[in-house]
């Protein structure tokens, strides 16, 4: 009630202030006869030292003057305008250049990396040059130089990577595509390699629960991916990429001005890993065989009078070929044949905005953003088969303006969300039609740059679970010039999809066990998760030996109130989900240190601490396979425009293994993983014709999980196991490959 009572002072004082106040923007009109904002434009009555100067988003507001009705405006480079005035209405003031300054060149080099310092919401802003870091062939592997992302691998047979932010599993980050959810459902187990590395062109980042704009999922954070669009990119890309594993990867983007509005971009892609490798001679495969080929393309349109619009379509074929290495596609599922995996996916997407600003009111804009897909899986693992098709739609529509001035904005709209599942596991089956809508109110206050809030809230009914309420609240604070604080806190809530966001455990002998709630019906018969989020980061930038830096600091916990608890440690020979009925919750505290110690040489440390523990059948206990402590350093070096040198140590703490305690001594485990580094180095060369050659090592010092297979001699035996993963799986990888960009137009 506190938050509405501010929130209502706001528009009070604000409402009688506006009484004898003047405001309006000042734009100008570009060529193609859009309005963009002046930054800086002088207003003032004239004949008095009254005036005022327009904001970042050209606004501007002023005291009236009774005694004249003359307000002269100017700006450098811009014929001056004198207005008569009679009232007080909003204004908008568009001046005209008449003169061509001489050119002035300003040079500023961008960090690949950086954190939006205006920003509310503390957001990292990850550039296609920070992925050029590393073998970023796909989104699974995109943030081997990003500290606040963990990635390890579900299993030792499909060699599926998922990510864990704030101590949590990838469900419950909210990952979307140009904001849109994309990696949810029957994507949540592998949809992080189907979105390719090439095709990124940058990557927003934040912890926390989001804006409620995008929805009520994420608890953790939010990874939005942004893909190369036509205007976003002026030249074609040829990638090919190769490592000694035999993994062969090509990328083509092309793009094509058709007119002044429309453009169209055609991103390709394909891999292929068609070789059996075992260097451990455990008889499985150290890495599945696989085959993917996957394409996107867009159009847009611009009629450059404040309407634009996006439309395309997008298709996925994919299938892995893993287990022992006398295993071949096509073959049953038999007891007495080698023990496979092989999972064919299929992915079908369509999607469609459509935005507009108005004219004459560059302040107030509205969208829509609509997307539809189909998602198909046929699998095996051992013996047992999981088929699953998931239908998907989502519409969201936007509508943002200004109440009074521009220090108070606000976004209102409406959502829905639309998904239809049916799964398969052995004679078990789960359908799931769930329907979600809602609508959404945010309102944002700016004090003069020094304080800012961001208060929202949306209300949704979901036709299983019914009416739901997602507050969330985030503040910014300028303490200095050089010190930012923000405050965050929310709600948020998702259903589980208990098989696709653990398929990883599918690859084991152990048994599959839901214990069902009586008042559910749908589904698996299980609540939806629900919990709370509160956050606190701590930003500081400073100069050292004339350099500049930054230290930042971030604490948040996730306390769950409803939490759907997969339990692997009741029973070595089970897999048991169940609602929770005790404590569940994440601890998680990062410092991190960015400094350019000398001229484009960049160093990024960090350390990081979780305490994630939840309440299983054995008592509270910490997460298993979660590193308690992190540290991290990243090198980078250029030497012109020429060369660049990368090097990253990740040191990993111990991890809680599962119990496995009841098993035969052959088949039991230590209680936690010992400590480990890794190490991987890049060099790029660049050449002036646009051609980058790179080449790079990954586990450099060749460290790996020994025996990552629990009865790899009996696969068909109770105590068969390759899901208790604490470690690389994989040993030193060399690759090389190439980026070529060119100026051919189709």
């Amino acid at each position: 009630m506190k938050i509405i009572h501010i929130v209502l002072l706001f528009f009070f004082i604000s409402a009688v202030s506006a009484q004898d106040i003047l405001q309006g923007v000042v734009a100008e009109k570009n060529e193609r006869g859009e309005l963009a904002p002046l930054i800086g434009a002088n207003l003032f009555w004239l004949g008095t030292p009254v005036g005022a100067t327009t904001d970042s988003t050209g606004f501007f507001k002023m005291e009236c003057k009774h005694e004249t009705h003359s307000l002269v405006v100017s700006y450098i480079g811009y014929e001056p305008d004198t207005l008569k005035l009679e009232g007080h209405e909003f204004l908008t003031i568009i001046l005209k250049n008449v003169k061509k300054l001489k050119e002035v060149e300003v040079t500023y080099r961008k960090k690949t990396t950086s954190v939006t310092y205006m920003d509310v919401i503390k957001t990292q802003e990850i550039s296609e040059q920070e992925l050029f870091k590393a073998a970023c062939c796909n989104l699974s592997e995109s943030f081997e130089t990003t500290p606040s992302v963990d990635v390890a691998f579900t299993d030792a047979l499909t060699g599926t990577r998922q990510i864990q932010m704030l101590g949590l599993s990838s469900a419950y980050t909210l990952v979307t595509q140009e904001n849109v959810p994309y990696v949810r459902g029957l994507a949540a187990g592998q949809g992080f390699s189907f979105i390719p590395g090439t095709w990124i062109h940058s990557i927003q980042l934040s912890k926390g629960t989001g804006s409620v704009v995008n929805g009520f999922e994420s608890i953790a954070g939010q990874i939005n991916v942004e893909l190369k669009r036509p205007e976003s990119c002026e030249e074609q890309l040829v990638n090919v990429y190769l490592n000694e594993e035999g993994r062969l990867e090509t990328n083509l983007n092309l793009y094509n001005m058709v007119n002044l509005k429309w453009r169209t971009a055609t991103l390709l892609h394909a891999h292929g890993k068609p070789f059996k490798m075992d260097r451990n001679n455990d008889g499985f495969l150290d890495f599945p065989r696989s085959w993917m080929t996957t394409a996107l393309h867009r159009w847009r349109f611009d009629n450059y009078k404040g309407m634009e619009s996006e439309f395309g379509v997008k298709g996925l074929i994919d299938e892995q070929i893993g287990g022992q290495t006398g295993f071949n596609r096509g073959q049953i599922a038999d007891a007495e044949l080698p023990y496979g995996v092989n999972i064919k996916t299929h992915r079908m997407e369509a999607f469609g905005k459509v935005g507009y600003v108005f004219p004459e009111k560059v302040y107030k804009s509205m969208g829509l953003q609509l997307n539809g897909s189909w998602h198909d899986i046929q699998s095996l693992f051992g013996l047992r088969n999981y088929d699953a098709t998931h239908y998907n739609f989502y519409s969201n529509y936007i509508f943002q303006s200004i109440i009074v001035d521009s220090n108070h904005k606000f976004k209102t709209g409406a959502s829905y969300l639309f998904d239809h599942m049916d799964e398969r596991m052995d004679s078990l089956a789960f359908n799931r039609s769930e329907s979600v809508a809602g609508a959404f109110f945010e309102y944002t206050y700016s004090l003069r740059d020094r304080a800012s809030l961001v208060a929202g809230g949306r209300v949704d009914y979901n036709n299983l679970y019914g009416v739901f309420v997602t507050p969330r609240l985030h503040t910014r604070f300028e303490i200095t010039e050089q010190t930012i604080l923000r405050l965050s806190a929310g709600r948020g809530q998702r259903t589980a999809n208990i098989i696709a966001e653990n398929m990883g455990l599918l690859a084991t002998s152990r048994a599959v066990r839901i214990v069902y709630e009586s008042d559910v019906e749908s589904g698996f018969r299980l609540r939806p998760e629900v919990a709370w989020n509160y956050g606190a980061s701590l930003t500081q930038d400073f100069k050292l030996a004339h350099r500049e830096g930054q230290v930042s600091v971030d604490y948040y916990r996730t306390d769950f109130i409803d939490q759907v608890v997969v339990d692997v440690d009741n029973n070595p020979q089970e897999i048991l989900f169940y609602n929770l009925t005790g404590k569940s919750f994440s601890n998680s505290l990062q410092a991190q240190v960015d400094y350019e110690a000398l001229k484009k040489f960049d160093i990024r440390l960090s350390y990081r601490w979780y305490d994630v523990q939840t309440t299983f059948t054995r008592g509270l206990m910490q997460k298993p396979l979660v590193a308690q402590h992190r540290a991290f350093i990243n090198l980078a070096y250029e030497t012109g425009k020429t060369w660049k040198f990368d090097y990253t140590v990740v040191w990993t703490g111990q991890k809680r293994i599962p119990f496995t305690a009841s098993n035969p001594e052959p088949y039991r485990l230590e209680t936690s993983s010992p400590n480990f580094l890794l190490m991987n180095a890049q060099i790029t060369k660049i050449f002036k014709n646009k051609l980058e050659l790179y080449v790079g090592v990954e586990n450099l010092a060749n460290f790996r999980q020994k025996n990552p297979i629990l009865a790899a001699e009996a696969p068909y035996s109770d105590f068969f196991d390759s899901s208790l993963i604490w470690g690389p799986i994989f040993g030193r990888t060399t690759y090389a490959g190439f980026r070529y960009k060119f100026n051919w137009r189709g």
